[in-house]
């Protein structure tokens, strides 16, 4: 690496380093003092612990961003074969090309490597100095013992063990893969890696965390991706002119999406953890400070696109650099700053001092639910709320782009696409998550929006045919855009194995007995990470067997109808199934939780749970018997299409006097030839 690319990580590490130290001075995050007869963690750990993990943010920044570098900015090789054809009228055989990493993004990888590892040291650095700080003990005075009882008995260990092991499979696989897809898996890996910690800070003990963490996930994956893919772009320092400048182009839309993603995202997390003393307290003034580096940020940003990306068009590399290193060393003060927040206890915006409020994470309420309560007792989740958003603004913009070029789109399946998340936003942020964890009844209603009503509604979007008609090819020889990656994952044979009729079936049923007759429905509740789980679970789940079953969108099988409506039966049997047995357990499920909760307007936590077996056994079959009745229809309209078919053959065979193009005497042909084998066998 060459010294002025070195001398720019040095400045971003001083940078983080030295807001970091300062911030923490200014809001007393770190205590030094030693009391006589009270435990010490000593001088070092008090500094040691922030300096680590700011460090550690950015080594984990650069790993993830060397590894999206390796797998979306950089087109891979082409065989020769395909670059043969491309050189004709066509370039599609050479997209199909790119499944090895070229020479810039086996660079990458191996400098994913590197950082992976040093993410690695620094989050084993970080663990050691957690636990001194927890028991107030010098690091010279832990033993064995006390870091594996850190690591299994206590949530931020082991969540700090989930980093380590995710940096330890990056730093060893990054060093053995070359294809692009496995680039994006790494990616992908090192994206989840970061975010376990989020589970177990400030956060998460916050009164209202289920708004605080959520909007802390997109945050810390869009902040990531934006100083990571800058990190990569700087280390690329063999790109010729016009590749840099494509991927440049590439990561500035991506910035372009992160920097709104992080500035809302932050902005609702600091808003969820202020205090009476607002901004005017240490925790405000920090979070300004972080606010203030933001708008600098997007400044560069906005300045990238209007002067450095036309210069790096006409081969002027310095501009970029230049002012890049400028911005990376504002990302490293910027992490110092986050570092200093997660350090710094926010004013109180904890949960009240009942039981209820504590094992809830928000107050709980007053009253038994109605339906009004339901509607309007709202209880935010900016992660599905989030997603909800993205997915339908690309939806419209998908639609948008096919009506430009003349092309229809009926506007049912663009309703059902909106109303599906509409579905999950209300099972999600309204009432009804606030009182799921309260009433198991209210849960089953939750778990039927998100299983069987959301999947339905965005099966019926057809969103998979509008995005293969909205992308565009890429343009690129050997690389790999939007449309070329979502075929990929339709001809994956994972994706062909899934969207078996059986197998879908299977996943739904076995799923749905697992999740509640073993501690998994327990864990949900006690774990906002869990919880945020099960409910991607159910999603999943209901959206992988309706895709199946109601067969619009392409799939890599596709079942007749007659299969399509024996799975759909057996899935409503299955469900139906689940519902008698919930209303004739004699245990209620996850007792221990509902008892800790102790309010007074709580029904009985079994007679609740067989209300909820009868909503599953009775309400729950109404979407599918709509989607049984559908499939009757299609397999009605199959059976007269293919009717049609057969009586135009037949009278083409007619009019040409040829009677080998009757179907009829097709088939009869057919039989006569086995006849004459079974005679002569």
């Amino acid at each position: 690496m060459p010294l002025q690319r070195l001398g720019v990580l040095a400045a971003a590490v001083a940078a983080a380093l030295t807001v970091l130290i300062t911030a923490l001075v200014a809001a007393d995050a770190v205590d030094t003092e030693v009391i006589p007869g009270l435990p010490s963690p000593g001088p070092i750990t008090p500094w040691a612990l922030p300096i680590v993990s700011a460090l550690g943010n950015l080594a984990a920044a650069a790993t993830v961003g060397t590894l999206m570098a390796a797998a979306f900015l950089t087109p891979g090789l082409v065989p020769a074969r395909d670059r043969d054809k491309a050189q004709g009228t066509s370039s599609s055989a050479a997209r199909r090309g790119g499944r090895t990493v070229g020479p810039h993004g086996y660079r990458w990888l191996r400098a994913a490597s590197w950082a992976a590892l040093v993410w690695l040291v620094l989050t084993g650095a970080e663990l050691v100095y957690t636990l001194s700080d927890i028991l107030a003990i010098p690091v010279s005075d832990l033993s064995v013992r006390i870091l594996i009882s850190f690591v299994w008995d206590i949530s931020q260990g082991r969540a700090l063990l989930l980093v380590m092991a995710g940096a330890a499979i990056i730093a060893v696989a990054s060093r053995m893969v070359l294809s692009v897809t496995g680039a994006a898996i790494l990616t992908l890996i090192g994206i989840a890696a970061t975010l376990p910690p989020v589970f177990t800070g400030h956060s998460a003990a916050a009164g209202n965390h289920q708004v605080a963490v959520s909007s802390l996930l997109w945050h810390v994956v869009a902040a990531v991706l934006w100083a990571g893919g800058l990190i990569a772009l700087l280390l690329a320092r063999h790109l010729a002119p016009p590749a840099l400048t494509r991927a440049v182009g590439r990561y500035s839309r991506l910035a372009l999406v992160c920097v709104i993603v992080v500035a809302l995202s932050g902005l609702l997390n600091a808003f969820s953890r202020l205090g009476q003393g607002g901004w005017s307290s240490p925790y405000g003034v920090e979070a300004l400070a972080k606010v203030g580096a933001l708008v600098l940020l997007v400044g560069l940003g906005w300045w990238h696109r209007r002067a450095t990306l036309p210069a790096l068009e006409q081969g002027r590399r310095g501009a970029f650099r230049r002012l890049a290193a400028v911005e990376l060393v504002l990302f490293g003060a910027t992490f110092g700053l986050a570092t200093a927040l997660s350090r710094t206890p926010p004013e109180v915006v904890y949960a009240e001092e009942t039981s209820a409020a504590a094992q809830l994470g928000f107050t709980p309420p007053a009253a038994a639910p109605t339906f009004g309560s339901l509607l309007s007792n709202w209880l935010l989740d900016p992660f599905y709320l989030g997603i909800a958003v993205i997915a339908v603004g690309l939806y419209l913009a998908g639609v948008i782009r096919l009506w430009r070029n003349g092309h229809r789109w009926p506007v049912g399946r663009v309703v059902a696409w909106c109303a599906g998340w509409a579905v999950v936003v209300l099972a999600t942020s309204s009432g009804i998550a606030r009182y799921a964890p309260i009433m198991f009844s209210i849960h089953m209603i939750q778990h039927l929006a998100l299983m069987t009503l959301a999947p339905i509604l965005l099966v019926l979007g057809v969103p998979i045919t509008l995005a293969l008609r909205a992308f565009r090819p890429a343009s690129e020889p050997g690389m790999r855009g939007p449309k070329e990656w979502l075929r990929l994952l339709l001809h994956n044979r994972v994706t062909q194995v899934l969207t078996s009729p059986a197998v879908a079936l299977a996943f739904m049923a076995v799923s749905l007995f697992m999740m509640y007759f073993t501690g998994l429905y327990e864990l949900s509740l006690r774990s906002h990470a869990a919880h945020l789980a099960m409910l991607a679970h159910l999603l999943g789940a209901g959206y992988l067997f309706y895709w199946v079953v109601i067969g619009i969108d392409p799939a890599p099988r596709r079942a007749a109808p007659p299969i399509r409506l024996i799975i759909l039966l057996a899935g409503m049997a299955v469900h139906a199934f689940f519902g008698v047995i919930l209303m004739q357990s004699g245990a209620p499920l996850a007792l221990d939780w509902y008892r800790g909760l102790g309010l007074s307007w709580m029904p009985d936590p079994l007679a609740d749970q067989r209300t909820a077996g009868g909503i599953a056994w009775s309400f729950g079959e109404l979407p599918s018997l709509v989607v049984a009745i559908a499939l009757l229809v299609q397999w009605i309209r199959a059976d007269e299409r293919e009717q049609r078919r057969l009586d135009r053959a037949a009278e083409r065979a007619a009019k040409t006097g040829d009677p080998s193009q009757d179907p009829l005497e097709q088939y009869n042909a057919y039989l006569a030839s086995l006849a004459r084998s079974e005679s002569r066998r």
